[in-house]
């Protein structure tokens, strides 16, 4: 089993930048899939980027042009850099497999405001 940890969220303004961070224990980590997902309050949660084990990545219609993920299998962490950050970007971020595991993390939350 592959435990996922979350970091790096906080407080920006509409424009500006964040880089989050996954950090992963367990040796299949780096044989999995590993996604971001967020959840914005009242609404459900939606993945927004995805990266395979060799580096394949995918991206949500809303982000793409602005995210990007990556991964260090070394490192066991995956990183999410968002840029442009929109108020609509506001959620809590989570990282899990893909197809997620049922067990989610804490999250880290990402408020975009002025």
């Amino acid at each position: 089993q592959v435990q996922l940890v979350e970091s790096g969220g906080g407080l920006v303004q509409p424009g500006g930048s964040l880089r989050l961070s996954c950090a992963a224990s367990g040796s299949a980590f780096r044989v999995i899939t590993v996604g971001w997902y967020r959840q914005a309050p009242g609404k459900q949660r939606e993945l927004v980027a995805s990266i395979t084990r060799g580096g394949s990545t995918n991206y949500a219609d809303s982000v793409k042009g602005r995210f990007t993920i990556s991964r260090d299998n070394a490192e066991k962490m995956v990183y999410l850099q968002m840029n442009s950050l929109k108020l609509e970007d506001t959620a809590a971020y989570y990282c899990n497999r893909l197809p997620p595991w049922s067990g989610w993390g804490q999250g880290t939350q990402v408020t975009v405001s002025s």
